[in-house]
This record gives structure tokens, C-alpha cells and sequence, in this order.
């Protein structure tokens, strides 16, 4: 077992791993773990029901989280002609064609936290697949980002939107906010995301679709969610 610093076991100490809290105490608890010296991130971890293996089992979206992520994020856009000087003006990091490629292939330049792409770049963007997709970073029509509206996709972004999808274990792991945003914004957050992802479920899925969810900082302990209290 890996072994805990003294910090971390001062903050587990708070929270009672034999209870599910309710959403709302869960949030307060994950707030007040988090005692590092940066602003930590709260983050949620949930556990589906779902396989997958199995294409239509498959989760991937996106959300426009009501009070944002507190996260200054930057936005590279592939686009061409007009599409160039729209995403300009919405305030966009970076834009360009063709001619970032060999900057990301071969220099590994990554200063970006999320790629747009119109569709008439996609065939550009393809080529980067290697690289961009290990890191979540290929821009994806149901994420909002293969977009010929890139003002609305940049907007959006900026505003506070993040992605969710399954990773290997099917489980999705999104952020919802900073420990130094008010609780009653936390649990805002929180519940827009909740609402997006039971949304999401795909028909497929058989049986128990949200199996657990955590709650917890980036330093501090998971606090785990009574699942019930999310389907009412």
C-alpha cells in the first residue's frame, strides 16, 4: 500500500469512510480537506455501469459548468479563410492551419488545454491523432469541437466548459470548480454535471448506471456519494 503523508492522514481523519454523504456535505467536506497551499481543484470520479468495450455503451460529452472551473484555459483553433479571423476575435489562444503541425509533431509543443477544429480541418487534424488523442486533446463533434460555430465553441469553453467520457475502467473523472469557490457553487457545478451525464446514459446500459462517485481534492481524500440521492 502506498504510503500516506502526514498532511493527507490529518484530512482523511475528517471523513468517515464507512458513510455515503449527500452531495451537498460531500462538497463541504472536500472543501475543507483541502488544506494544501494551492487552490486545489475539486474533482469528481463516478463509476458507471457501463462496458466500454462495446461502441454503443460509449459515453462522451460535454457540459457548460455554471460558475466555470476557476482554470484559466487555452484554446488552439484549426481553421482556414474567415473561420481564422472569427476565432481570433472571439479570443482564442491560438489559430492556424496546416502549418502547426510539424510545431506539434515534431517540437511537442502542447501549450493548449483544448483544440477546436472546423470540419473542412479535420483531414489536417487527423495527423496529429498520435499525439492529441492519448491526451484527450482531438477535437470531437459530440464534445463541441468539430464546429464550423467556433465563436460559440471558443465562448463556451472559456466560460467554463469541460468534457467527460469513460476511460479504461469506465469511469469518468471531471473537475467541478476550485476549493476557493463557495459551496453552494461547487454544488451548482456539481448538479449541472450530474444532470449532463444522466443524460448521457446510453440506452445499452443494463442494470445500475451510476455504481459510485467520490468527491475529493487534488491532495485531500475521496468522499464518497450516496448514488441513490443523485437519481431522484
Amino acid at each position: 500500500m502506498r504510503k500516506r503523508g502526514k498532511n493527507y492522514v490529518e484530512r482523511a481523519k475528517q471523513v468517515d469512510r464507512s458513510v455515503l454523504y449527500e452531495p451537498k456535505e460531500a462538497i463541504a467536506l472536500a472543501k475543507k480537506t483541502a488544506t494544501a497551499k494551492f487552490d486545489e481543484t475539486i474533482e469528481v470520479h463516478i463509476k458507471t455501469g457501463c462496458d466500454g468495450r462495446h461502441a454503443d455503451q460509449q459515453i462522451r460529452g460535454a457540459v457548460v459548468l455554471p460558475h466555470g472551473t476557476g482554470k484559466t484555459v487555452k484554446v488552439l483553433v484549426f481553421a482556414k479563410g474567415v473561420k481564422l479571423d472569427e476565432a481570433q476575435a472571439a479570443g482564442a489562444d491560438y489559430v492556424g492551419g496546416e502549418e502547426l503541425i510539424p510545431k506539434i509533431q515534431n517540437d511537442g509543443w502542447l501549450d493548449f488545454d483544448v483544440v477546436v477544429a472546423t470540419p473542412d480541418m479535420m483531414g489536417v487534424v487527423g495527423r496529429l491523432g498520435r499525439v492529441l488523442g492519448p491526451k484527450g486533446l482531438m477535437p470531437n463533434p459530440k464534445a463541441g469541437t468539430v464546429t464550423m460555430d467556433v465563436t460559440k465553441a471558443i465562448n463556451d469553453i472559456k466560460a467554463g466548459k469541460i468534457e467527460y467520457r469513460l476511460d479504461k475502467a469506465n469511469i469518468i473523472h471531471v473537475p467541478v470548480g476550485k476549493a476557493s469557490f463557495e459551496e453552494d457553487k461547487l454544488a451548482d457545478n456539481f448538479q449541472s454535471l450530474m444532470e449532463a451525464i444522466m443524460k448521457a446514459r446510453p440506452s445499452a446500459v443494463k442494470g445500475q448506471f451510476i455504481r459510485s462517485c467520490t468527491v475529493a481534492s487534488t491532495m485531500g481524500p475521496g468522499v464518497k456519494i450516496n448514488v441513490l440521492s443523485l437519481m431522484k
